[in-house]
């Protein structure tokens, strides 16, 4: 007995075992029967053409043709898909090492316009390349094409866990596969932690204090404390540039020497506050209160509010010796009882501020709009000269 093999199907229902008797000639006859071929040829497993039925042994593997010449059916690839009437449809790919066998009509039908579909629409048009098993060559990265391949068969994207969806898109836009880039696109975004733009806890901002120097300048910069109670805080030196302070409460904390420029400071509360040798160059403190704070550092360093929004703020009774206003905006605030001796207010526009008891001695006011502010009850007398452009 032996075990016969029709090819080019190659398939379990056309493998049957049969009895040895006769001539070559009757065996070829019952293979013709049994197998549903016109027999022509026997071969045994290492492709030797059978001539007489005396070669053949029992529990031999023989192989049995129509006349075409031998081939390995089990390891030869190229030879099932180039022989005629092969079932063509079936392909296998080796991408970046790794090989992938699907039908020609998965990449093709799902994204006709894909580059997947021009390679493989119809044969050879492309050229592409094989390895020696028949396997046609794509140098990608076969992680990210997995899921690629599995969309194109059912038309879900489904993504296993541990896998870059990024790369998975750059795949898929290299291929052209427009429609699942587009699901790809929007899954990434959805996928996107949002940024926490919430504002920092005096919980939170307390803990960082406690593990920095007091002279070390603990960065601030552009962080959000919009609304914190920061009150009676010890703020020193720290830089608060482009920060959001508005609406914070900051009574009687100690800015000394901090760094507020450009920061947003509208709305906030800062009465009471240490401000010496503030710079708050181009800050927005329009609608804050600042009253009764102290402006004057006894070393002699001026604080800076150069060209400040100082819109409709209240520094009653605050102590500004030398401060730097200049094109400051001012317009209605309320600068009642401040001691101004040596401000520099060039440029600064005091439309309609209050500076009634204002201490403006030896203040430079050249060039600034004093329309309608109130000068009364002053300390010292307003001369001309401090006022002429």
């Amino acid at each position: 007995h032996f075990r016969m093999t029709s090819y080019p199907e190659l398939n379990s229902e056309l493998t049957k075992v049969v009895a040895v008797y006769g001539t070559l000639t009757d065996l070829l006859s019952v293979a013709t029967n049994k197998l549903g071929i016109k027999a022509c040829n026997l071969y045994n497993g290492k492709g030797g053409l059978i001539d007489d039925i005396a070669l053949i042994r029992d529990d031999d593997v023989l192989y049995v043709s129509e006349g075409d010449p031998f081939f390995d059916p089990q390891n030869d690839v190229r030879a099932r898909d180039d022989r005629p009437g092969a079932h063509t449809d079936w392909l296998t790919l080796n991408i970046g090492g790794r090989l992938f066998t699907t039908t020609r009509s998965t990449l093709v039908s799902k994204e006709p316009e894909s580059m997947l579909a021009h390679m493989f629409r119809e044969k050879a048009v492309w050229g592409n390349k094989q390895d020696e098993c028949g396997a046609y060559l794509i140098d990608r990265s076969p992680e990210y094409f997995e899921p690629i391949l599995n969309y194109l068969r059912h038309g879900q994207l489904i993504i296993n866990e541990g896998i870059n969806l990024l790369g998975v898109l750059e795949e898929a836009r290299f291929f052209g596969i427009e429609q699942l880039a587009e699901q790809l696109e929007v899954a990434i975004k959805n996928n996107q932690t949002p940024e926490d733009h919430s504002p920092i806890s005096r919980k939170e901002f307390v803990r960082f204090l406690l593990a920095t120097p007091t002279k070390s300048e603990l960065r601030c910069q552009g962080l959000n404390f919009s609304g914190a109670d920061l009150s009676r805080l010890d703020l020193r030196y720290i830089n608060f540039k482009m920060a959001n302070l508005s609406r914070c409460n900051l009574t009687h904390a100690n800015l000394c020497s901090s760094n507020l420029e450009r920061a947003d400071l509208s709305g906030a509360n800062l009465d009471g506050a240490n401000l010496q040798g503030v710079k708050m160059l181009c800050s927005n403190a329009e609608g804050a209160s600042l009253k009764g704070c102290n402006f004057e550092d006894p070393s002699g360093l001026k604080a800076n509010l150069e060209g400040a929004n100082l819109k409709g703020v209240d520094m009653e009774g605050s102590q500004m010796t030398g401060i730097n206003l200049r094109v400051a905006t001012l317009k209605n605030a309320k600068l009642k009882n401040c001691n101004l001796r040596g401000a520099t207010l060039a440029g600064t526009d005091l439309e309609n501020c209050d500076l009634s008891g204002c201490d403006l001695q030896e203040a430079n006011l050249r060039g600034s709009n004093v329309k309608g502010a109130i000068f009364e009850e002053m300390l010292t007398a307003l001369h001309m000269s401090q006022s002429v452009r």
